[in-house]
Order: C-alpha cells, then structure tokens, then sequence
C-alpha cells in the first residue's frame, strides 16, 4: 500500500481554500486581537490559516510584511469624509472616521504609528489630512508636525478607550459608587473633590474632548502663523 503524498512545503494542501493576502490580514488580525501584537509571527498566523509558514512569502515579506498590511487595512478601511473647507469640521470627520474603523481591531491601532507605508490605501487618510491643513493655510513647515501630533491623540485616547478600566473609572453603577468612594477618603483634597468625575468613564465623551482639545491647539497654532 502506497504512503499517501504528503503536500509541497509552502503551498496550501491541495482542496483548501486559495491563499490570499485577504485572508493573511485577517488571520494577522486575529493574533493581534488575542494576544497583541508582539504574539504576530509567520507562524501564528500560518496556524490560524492552517498552512505551512512558507506559503505566506508568497504574498507578505516576513512579519514585518504582516504588520504593514494590517496597518494598511486599517487606514484602508476608513471612510473618509468629503471635506467642506472648515478646518475643526473636517479634522474631527476624519479622527472619527479612524475611531470607528481602528475600535474594530484596537489592539492593532499603534501600527498606525509604527509603520512607514507607502501604499496609495495607506497614505490616503495622511493626505486628506494635510489637504485640511494646507487647505486653512497650515505653513508647511507645521503640517506635518500638527498631523504626527493629532495621530498621536487619536491612537492615546483610543487606547485609553480601549483599557480604561480602574485608573480612568468605570461605566457600571457600583463600580463607580466602590471606586468614587475610594477616592473621596483617599485623603488627597483634589482627589476628594473630582471623585465623581474621576470614578466614571464616558468613551464618547473623553474621545471627543480630547479630540477638540488637540484642535483648540491646532487653530491656536494657525493664528500665530496666518
């Protein structure tokens, strides 16, 4: 009795699904949403697919290949809003725009800080930023400072979104009762006195704040230079 044929290195068994970059993305996703982004490697991801980790050169150039496709999915992703001419309005269409798309995948948001793409998909929300900025008469010296500041923001009041938890309050009824009670006896006078505040946590609310906070800078900015 012949030994059944084992499949060639590097490409999927015959009868499974084609592989593609597609499908890369959403198993490197995957890994990310697990157990963060330092788990990503050729071979989780070739696990969550079911094929040798070979057959992903094919169509990424190593990890580092995965983790810029992931970035350029999620910036690929968004749905930027036609901008209108108003600076404020269109910056806060487009960090909305990111925070909707990056919440699917937050554990997977800082790639967007940490790779250098250079795809079109990639480099479109980065240009329809500068366009607001050179748009309001940004000097171009400042735009892509201001544009490097407010990813920053958007990406830190994210992750402050996504692992709130005790140290920027909570949402549940006792837990903010437990937590605003802790606080008021902690024996700290301001502590005491922005308990109520300090034990709650409204995401929509601090990610918006925090969004026109970094505004009020930016048009504070624009006046100094215009």
């Amino acid at each position: 009795m012949t030994a059944p044929r084992e499949p060639r290195r590097g490409r999927p068994p015959k009868g499974s699904p084609q592989l593609t970059r597609d499908a890369i993305v959403t198993a490197t996703l995957k890994v990310i949403d697990l157990d963060g982004i330092d788990a990503v490697s050729m071979r989780a991801v070739a696990g969550i697919l079911g094929v040798d980790p070979k057959s992903l050169y094919n169509h990424v150039a190593g990890k580092d290949g995965l983790l810029d496709a992931v970035a350029e999915q999620i910036l690929g992703s968004m749905r930027l809003p036609e901008l209108t001419g108003d600076l404020r309005g269109d910056l806060l269409a487009i960090g909305h725009a990111f925070r909707d798309r990056a919440l699917a995948h937050p554990q997977a948001a800082p790639l967007v800080l940490t790779r250098q793409l250079a795809s079109f998909e990639g480099l479109a929300p980065v240009d329809a930023v500068l366009t607001v900025l050179h748009d309001a008469g940004c000097p171009r010296r400042d735009a892509v400072p201001i544009l490097r500041s407010l990813v920053a923001t958007l990406i830190g009041t994210l992750l402050r979104e996504v692992h709130a938890g005790p140290t920027y309050g909570t949402t549940d009824a006792p837990g903010i009762a437990q937590r605003q009670a802790a606080l008021e006896q902690s024996g700290l006078p301001r502590l005491a006195e922005a308990a109520a505040d300090l034990a709650r946590f409204d995401s929509d609310a601090e990610f918006e704040f925090t969004l026109n906070l970094a505004l009020d800078a930016v048009e504070a900015r624009l006046a100094t230079t215009s």
